[in-house]
This record gives structure tokens, sequence and C-alpha cells, in this order.
């Protein structure tokens, strides 16, 4: 059952952005779908980070080449691929926000699912997710520094940004990391982390839902500049699968090794960074909206991945 809703998640959160827009649109009652959704996003962060086996970091780093390709692909080669598009974009103030914000956090969660269904190492997915996540965590207030500079300090972007970086991403992760150790010694908190394991996939489609809802007249206003975001998005899947194709070849990985690089480049942790937007000033609001548009394009991305990565990553005749 669990495997089966995982399955099939692109289509139910495709479903939920879609129908929270049309009940947004009639129902335009913002302050009570904002308000339904933080307890949601808590629930949403905690559950998935206990699916992260952070007590287990180590067995990362068994596989060298692997865990080097996929650093390198997430935190050197992607960040510059992005930083490119910005600036050929000419992308400023809350979109350039919304952006870095999404494409330079490589998933901890879905991407899993996706490299099972994409053939690849459900394995070497798990054992990086730990490190992929505690990477971003530390790298991603530098890189944002590094490409917004005046932006950022002009619009005080910093001082709002790290408290809520801190309260909405670093508190749930320390509380996950607390109970996975105690999880390893108590059973009742063991079968808690398994029940957790089925929450993630419903709780981010009421996420989207309530998201799309709240946010459905700023994503209205903002519809000229959607176009241009989802070019930016799609050219990142291709740059993406092409970056993981020639990593797999330099590295000389294995076949379902090179595909689970693939789907790491190609999938980005937009959940865990959208709590971050929506914490901001109202004047940061297009952020929001941004990493939405994200979510869809990747999803849809995310259907070709799966019959495309396959035939890009072959095995050896």
């Amino acid at each position: 059952m669990r495997e089966t809703l995982e399955k099939y998640q692109v289509w139910l959160y495709l479903v939920a952005i879609f129908t929270g827009i049309g009940v947004g649109s009639y129902w335009q009652t913002v302050q009570a779908w904002a308000f339904a959704l933080w307890p949601l996003l808590g629930v949403l962060l905690y559950a998935t980070f206990t699916q992260v086996p952070l007590l287990h970091i180590s067995q990362a780093f068994k596989d060298r080449r692997f865990m080097s390709a996929l650093a390198l692909g997430n935190f050197i080669i992607m960040p510059l691929v992005v930083w490119g598009l910005a600036t050929l974009f000419g992308l400023e103030d809350a979109v350039l926000l919304g952006v870095l914000l999404v494409l330079l956090v490589p998933c901890t969660d879905w991407f899993i699912s996706f490299t099972h269904l994409g053939q690849g190492d459900s394995a070497r997915a798990i054992a990086a997710a730990p490190v992929l996540l505690l990477l971003q965590i530390v790298l991603l207030p530098l890189y944002v520094t590094l490409m917004m500079g005046e932006q950022l300090v002009g619009g005080h972007l910093l001082s709002e940004l790290l408290p809520a970086f801190l309260g909405l991403i670093v508190t749930p992760l320390l509380l996950a990391w607390l109970t996975e150790k105690g999880a390893a010694q108590s059973a009742v908190l063991k079968r808690g982390v398994e029940v957790m394991g089925w929450l993630p996939v419903p709780l981010l489609a009421a996420v989207v839902f309530l998201i799309a809802a709240s946010q459905v007249q700023l994503i209205i206003e903002s519809q000229e500049m959607l176009w241009q975001i989802a070019v930016i998005f799609v050219l990142y899947l291709l740059a993406a699968a092409l970056i993981g194709k020639t990593l797999h070849t330099l590295f000389r990985l294995p076949t379902a090794s090179g595909r689970t690089l693939v789907f790491s480049l190609g999938t980005r942790n937009s959940f865990v960074v959208l709590p971050l937007a929506i914490a901001l000033p109202d004047i940061w609001a297009a952020a929001v909206v941004v990493i939405v548009m994200q979510s869809l394009i990747e999803l849809l991305g995310m259907v070709v991945y799966l019959a495309c990565v396959p035939r890009l990553v072959k095995q050896p005749r």
C-alpha cells in the first residue's frame, strides 16, 4: 500500500495543486488557509526528517566514487548552472530568491522514490540522503549570499532569512535526530518512526493544496512571470540529466548508481525551503509562487525522467 502511494504520488500532488487553485479562487479565505498551513508544514518536515537515516551517515561514504560525483554535481556544478540561468534571464529580487532557494537544495525524500521507480539504486539514495541534507543546510545561506549580493543586503533579507532558517529547518531536523536516537533504544519510538513513514506523501499533498489555495491570487497576478520561470526550470532539468549522464561516465559508476545521480541532480527540496519563503515579509511573496511553480514543473519532469533516464543511462552491452 505504501509503495503504491509513493508510485502515484506525482499525480496526487498535481491534483492537489490544481484543486487548491480552483478552491482558492472560489473561496478566498487566505487567512484560514494560511492558519491551517503552518501546523501541517511543521509535522511534514519533522515526519520527513525522521525518514532520513541521520544516525547512519557514515554508510554514505562506503562508495566514494558515487558520493564524490554526487557532491560535485549537487554542490558545485549545479549551483554554477543555477547562477548562469539566473544571470542569463536577468532575475532580480523575490524571483531570484525563489529560484535560488529551490534550485540550490537537492531533494532528500521523493528522489528516493523516483530512483526506485526509475531503476536506480535505492540503497545508495537512502545512504546519501543525510549527507545531502546536512550539506545543503550549511551551504544554502552561503550560496544565496554570494549570488544575491547587494540585493540581499539592500532588502534586509539576511536578518529575516536566518531566523526562519534556524526555526523552520534546523529545529525539526534536531527533533528528528533525537527521535531517531531514541528509536534505536525504544521499540515504541521505532514503531512511531515507521508509522510516520506513511505521512510525508499525504501531508505534502495537503500542504501543496493549502499553498495553492492561499496563494492563488498571487499566482494569477504573477502569470506573466511564470512562463519565463517555467523555461528556467525546464532548462535546469535538461542540464541536470546531461550533467548526471556525463558524471556517470567520468566517474565510471555502475548503471544503477548513474541513474540515482541523475535523479538526485534533477529533484529539488522544494517543500523544505517553502516555509522559508512563506515566513518572509510580503515584499518577497513572489518567491513562494516561484517555488510552487518549480514543484509543478519538476513533478511533470519526473514523469519524463522515469521514461528517459533508464535509456539515457543504459546497462553496458
